[in-house]
């Protein structure tokens, strides 16, 4: 008998970086959206992963998938400022950052700050806003800062865009430029809830009849805890031959032939990046080769191109991603 407890201890697992309280805060998270929202963990895991990668997320899903609550109801379980622009075609680039009034008692312009100067920005139907929308916002994703009459203005952290678009209607929407949607960590795919999941969702509604689902959420994380996490991710460990992996993922969607545009190094990136985080989540302060396929997929599916000649025969970009990681041989 005390044999057998040696050789347990001996296989015990000691972390190298104390896991413990991001763990906690990650379950107090879904505990939180889980009075809610049911189903869906993909999507809440992918959000979570990408806060603590700091990095921004499309939600892609038909109208009634729960987008845009689930990304509202995430911000609340946040003690941080938070901020909803829906997006339309008429919509111009001072509506989001802000504009320079004129202050009568100085005599001087003074910048008044929009919507996006927030610290959670969750976006409706951001395929809607004309390319000037789009240029404005872009600089705000890519390098955490805007410029107005020539002064720069810094986000202040954690500074993350949630944005949501519906694959189906095309019409009066704009297709976002590929530097745009590089800027995304993940483009999370939404699908309908399972039959089981549906009863279950017409039974809570059915049971909280007035309640406002917002008043049921409690704020569980600060901004200086966001940000202690998204450091304590970076200390995760990546095995050499895992940074090959990565590396030979990405590099395979540059030469295959099903593919017009391949990743760029910005992928490489993210997929380290959020494998680090996913890891984490679990406890681990190594990454393993299965993080790093459960993060590929959505981070790569919006940065390829398919070559049209593909397109036409029906394939598409996640089909690619699966052929790729399949191909690829996993390091042991």
């Amino acid at each position: 008998m005390e044999e057998k407890e040696q050789q347990e201890d001996s296989l015990q697992f000691n972390s190298r970086v104390d896991l413990t309280k991001l763990q906690e805060a990650v379950s107090q998270v879904k505990s939180e959206l889980g009075k809610v929202i049911i189903g869906q963990q993909n999507m809440i895991e992918l959000l979570i992963i990408s806060i603590l990668s700091n990095g921004h997320s499309l939600i892609e899903g038909v109208p009634g998938v729960a987008k845009t609550v689930t990304a509202k109801l995430l911000a609340k379980t946040m003690n941080v400022d938070f901020s909803r622009i829906q997006f339309t075609p008429d919509l111009m680039p001072s509506d989001i950052l802000g504009t320079s009034i004129f202050n009568v008692k100085t005599s001087e312009f003074e910048f008044k700050k929009g919507p996006l100067f927030s610290n959670i920005i969750l976006i409706d139907e951001i395929n809607r806003a004309p390319a000037k929308t789009q240029a404005a916002l872009f600089e705000a994703m890519a390098e955490r800062q805007i410029t107005i009459d020539g002064t720069e203005y810094n986000m202040e952290p954690p500074f993350l865009v949630f944005a949501t678009q519906n694959p189906v209607e095309q019409e009066g929407t704009y297709r976002l430029p590929e530097a745009q949607l590089d800027r995304f960590l993940f483009k999370i795919n939404v699908e309908y809830p399972t039959l089981e999941e549906e009863v279950e969702i017409l039974e809570r509604k059915h049971e909280q009849k007035n309640t406002q689902v917002e008043q049921l959420i409690t704020s569980v994380l600060s901004a200086k805890q966001i940000a202690e996490y998204q450091n304590t991710i970076k200390e995760i460990i990546v095995e050499n031959n895992l940074l090959k992996y990565i590396a030979a993922i990405v590099d395979n969607t540059r030469t295959n032939s099903n593919l017009y545009l391949g990743a760029s190094p910005r992928a490489s990136i993210a997929i380290m990046d959020a494998s680090k985080a996913l890891a984490a989540i679990n406890g681990r302060d190594f990454i393993t080769p299965d993080d790093i396929k459960r993060v590929a997929h959505p981070i790569l599916g919006h940065r390829i191109i398919l070559t049209p000649e593909r397109e036409m025969e029906g394939l598409t970009a996640e089909h690619v991603v699966k052929q790729i990681i399949e191909g690829i041989e996993i390091p042991r």
